[in-house]
């Protein structure tokens, strides 16, 4: 029997879990359904692992899923987030964000293929050296309201895609509809990447290898929205998994 690729999947956590209501994992099924309905494993990760358990974890992994939840600390990004804005910036996990950190380097330094959703563009633009728009309403006034997450599996607003861009490719289209249910976005984009989707208001929606710059991983795509959230109405989005998937797998076997 054919092997499964087997993906890590980095939780958001919680102060006080369900069970003896301490430090606990926090994960939406709609992630791991999404990955095994792309013919995926769903591994979820520790957030609280050494960084050579890490190391290992990204090692025995085919592929890595970094998720949504919590905003990112500021002091990653700035050294100078004014206090009207601290004030929207959600309670961060210092333990997140330190193992997501360490994970994008593993990936990057065992050229793993790599899928960023919503939090996960964000902590990945920070780890490159990119930076974020702390809070939208407040820096992006005239925005449109990113923060729907009473349509958190709707369409909310269009994106525009780059005809060159690997999720053009993959959603066979140049502009799609997208949910949206974050605060907080791209600001200034990291060197090695480059913007594929924006929305309409010039919010990021998608970040992508530079041409120069494709090299580094067989597989990189970050997006804004959810798609794990919308492919049983919009099965187009599976695709964006299955394409995913489809190169963990050709990654573990050029490892064998």
């Amino acid at each position: 029997m054919k092997s499964s690729p087997l993906i890590l999947i980095s939780p958001s956590t919680q102060r006080r879990g369900v069970e003896f209501f301490d430090y606990s994992l926090s994960l939406s099924d709609a992630y791991p359904r999404a990955i095994a309905a792309a013919k995926g494993l769903p591994w979820i990760m520790s957030c609280t692992l050494s960084p050579e358990a890490i190391a290992e974890s990204v090692r025995q992994a085919d592929g890595v899923l970094l998720t949504g939840g919590d905003d990112v600390q500021p002091r990653l990004y700035t050294s100078k987030l004014p206090p009207r804005l601290k004030k929207k910036v959600s309670p961060a996990d210092p333990a997140r964000d330190l193992s997501e950190l360490l994970v994008i380097q593993e990936v990057f330094r065992q050229r793993k293929p790599l899928l960023a959703i919503c939090r996960g563009q964000q902590i990945l633009n920070v780890a490159l050296g990119g930076t974020l728009i702390a809070d939208i309403p407040s820096e992006k006034p005239q925005a449109i309201n990113h923060g729907r997450t009473d349509l958190k599996d709707k369409i909310v607003h269009s994106v525009r895609l780059e005809p060159d861009s690997l999720l053009s490719r993959i959603l066979g289209q140049h502009s799609v509809g997208v949910n949206s249910t974050h605060h907080q976005a791209v600001a200034r984009v990291a060197e090695p990447f480059r913007p594929t989707a924006v929305s309409p208001d010039g919010i990021i929606e998608g970040l992508e290898l530079s041409r120069a710059d494709r090299r580094w991983l067989p597989f990189l795509l970050a997006v804004q929205f959810h798609p794990e959230r919308l492919i049983e109405r919009h099965p187009e989005f599976l695709g964006l998994f299955r394409s995913f998937i489809e190169a963990c797998a050709s990654k573990a076997k050029r490892s064998v």
